[in-house]
């Protein structure tokens, strides 16, 4: 029983072994005539459009257009071997023609070239015959116009925000095409749908041609247009108060709370993208200094919008009425001399002795500045290497506390010289002293 079955398993390895050899030979039988010269077949394709390339672009850069009589197809007679036949789509065959050759009008004959679907080469199919192996044009001038662009407009904005002017970009189409063509097209239309919009709207559209009636255009084979869309944008804005100010910047005995100003009008109203006025929170008229004001005056300015808003106000100028509640001016003669940066080995002389100083402030606060509270300070920074006399420049400081400004410049008229002290004993110390050799109240002396 045992040897049956080695038996019978040895002629099923035989069976499936002569199987496979079989099937081998079948299938090399059928490449080989598939790829033999009589395993080729013929198939006609008929009407294959010719697309003409470099109409809208080179060609009508010249002024010229191919004309609507150029409509031509081609009929092709090919053969290839079976399995290229079987997966070849004839409607994915494609004849392409280019124009950019032609630079006259007239009829012209121009090669064209054949485009096979992906996966299938050149060199797999023979051309038997065709129908025109040649495309036929007929060239004529260009005629072109300019059409309005027009939009209509679906939804409504968010409440609070209001809409601004529609955009267009390109803001006329160029239709181009047989004169009577294109002056049967009086506008193209658009339409732009917005639901609630709170911040601007821009998209891309497509158009159709209407005719002066109003009528739609259906045929528009003959027409071609520069923009195969419309880009449409509808500014979506805010509403917004804003009131006016000025940025005044304080001075010594010039404050804030020593103003009285009103500005008229007080606020505008202006309308902006949202984005671009979430921050904005007043418009600033100018950026003013006390120190240059002195008594009640009028100022008018030109009002300002944030870049990219409009003014719903109207309003393109404001004005500011501005005084001072209590300011008093005085001058008080100052005798407290001093000075800064003094040279090395130089002695100083202060020859001015007094100089008249212009106060400014409250009256209470310039009345209590007495001639003992200034001191005046001579800079010696720029003759710190000269001997002679000089004119420098001086701070004034004023020592009791009041908030009083000094107005002007002032300047004091200083003598340099050599440093000529002597040194001496002193008898109750025992240590030797420099003495000055000319010692008054102005005479400084640098002893660092």
């Amino acid at each position: 029983m045992e040897n049956n079955k080695r038996k019978w398993s040895k002629r099923k390895i035989l069976h499936i072994i002569l199987s496979i050899l079989i099937a081998c030979a079948i299938w090399m039988y059928v490449d080989s005539a598939e790829n033999s010269e009589g395993s080729e077949k013929t198939k006609t394709i008929s009407n294959i459009p010719i697309e003409y390339v470099g109409e809208d672009t080179t060609l009508a850069d010249r002024g010229l257009m191919l004309l609507p009589d150029s409509d031509q197809t081609v009929t092709l007679e090919i053969k290839a071997r079976r399995r290229v036949l079987a997966r070849l789509d004839p409607s994915k065959i494609r004849i392409q023609a280019d124009l950019s050759d032609i630079t006259a009008t007239g009829t012209h004959s121009i090669s064209y070239t054949i485009y096979y679907p992906d996966g299938i080469t050149r060199n797999s199919i023979t051309i038997l015959n065709a129908s025109s192996y040649t495309a036929q044009v007929e060239i004529g001038e260009l005629y072109s116009r300019n059409v309005d662009i027009r939009c209509a407009l679906e939804g409504t904005v968010a409440e609070g925000y209001i809409a601004g002017e529609l955009q267009f970009q390109p803001e006329t189409l160029e239709i181009r095409g047989p004169q009577e063509e294109v002056d049967k097209v009086s506008y193209v239309k658009v339409t732009l749908s917005v639901e609630n919009a709170t911040e601007t709207v821009s998209q891309a559209l497509n158009y159709q041609l209407y005719d002066e009636a109003g009528q739609l255009i259906e045929d528009t084979a003959d027409l071609h247009a520069t923009a195969s869309q419309i880009q449409v944008t509808l500014p979506v804005n805010v509403e917004k108060e804003l009131p006016l100010k000025v940025n005044f910047i304080e001075a010594d005995g010039a404050r804030i709370n020593n103003l009285e100003y009103t500005i008229s009008p007080a606020s505008i109203t202006v309308s902006g993208d949202a984005e671009l006025l979430k921050d904005v929170e007043s418009i600033t008229l100018d950026d003013f200094d006390l120190a240059d004001f002195s008594g009640p005056t009028t100022y008018r300015y030109t009002i300002t919008v944030p870049v990219g808003c409009e003014n719903l106000s109207g309003t393109t100028r404001a004005t500011m009425n501005i005084k001072f509640k209590d300011m008093a001016s005085s001058t008080v003669n100052a005798v407290n001399f001093t000075c800064e940066n003094v040279p090395d080995g130089k002695t100083v002389t202060i020859l001015t002795t007094e100089l008249p100083i212009s106060l400014r402030g409250t009256a209470a606060d310039v009345a209590s500045v007495k001639p003992e509270n200034i001191t005046v300070e001579a800079d010696l920074t720029d003759v710190t290497e000269a001997s002679g006399s000089y004119t420098v420049p001086a701070q004034v400081v004023i020592d009791n506390g009041a908030d009083v400004g000094v107005q002007g410049e002032y300047q004091v008229r200083v003598t340099i010289s050599e440093d000529t002290g002597q040194t001496e004993e002193n008898p109750d110390t025992g240590q030797t002293e420099e003495t000055p050799s000319d010692a008054t109240n102005n005479n400084i002396e640098n002893t660092n």
